[in-house]
């Protein structure tokens, strides 16, 4: 078997493997908000993934995630603009964490732009679609804007889990470093 064609096989079956760990975890919830969003460590294998198998891999095993994320969890949306929001776009910038791919830093790189862009996209949609569901009040503070509640709402748990991933990630590095940087891998 040509290198290419193992190497090629190897990431699809290690991807289907991280998918399949990332959704496991996302099941295990630490803490969950009433209206969706959810402390877990789902997203520390899709980074895992991106940072041995670069941006492409990555962005599509981010968007296998997303699909299941929407089908498989307790979904919460107000129409197709939420599903394409909440599920299919804010899953799959994870995969942006693929740019950072056999750089020595490149998981902790990753964790933190794949977690400042599903932010963002969870930002832009609960200010825009959610907006109406915003309450009086939220961490006891009057709410008058509903880009500073999304803020507050998505930042709550994103943050959390942004933190989780960094910290196990750097538990996992040492003793994992040159598997999760892909020097493993056939060329």
């Amino acid at each position: 078997m040509k290198n290419t064609t193992k190497r090629k096989l190897l990431g699809l079956c290690e991807g289907a493997i991280f998918v399949a760990l990332a959704q496991v975890l996302s099941y295990l919830k630490l803490f969950e908000l009433p209206q969706g969003g959810s402390i877990t460590l789902g997203m520390l294998p899709i980074f895992l993934y991106c940072a041995r198998w670069g941006f492409g891999p990555g962005m599509l095993a981010s968007f296998v995630y997303s699909v299941l994320q929407l089908v498989l969890d307790t979904a919460f949306f107000v129409g197709w603009q939420s599903i394409l929001g909440d599920y299919i776009v804010a899953f799959t910038v994870l995969g942006l964490a693929g740019l950072f791919h056999r750089q020595k830093y490149g998981l902790f790189y990753g964790t933190v732009l794949g977690c400042a862009a599903r932010f963002t996209v969870a930002w832009i949609v609960g200010a825009t679609l959610w907006a109406e569901y915003m309450p009086e009040s939220f961490f006891g503070m009057t709410m008058t804007s509903p880009w500073f509640y999304s803020a507050l709402y998505n930042g709550s748990y994103m943050v959390v889990d942004m933190i989780l991933c960094l910290v196990v990630g750097a538990l996992l590095y040492k003793p994992l470093g040159k598997y999760i940087r892909g020097e493993n891998l056939p060329q």
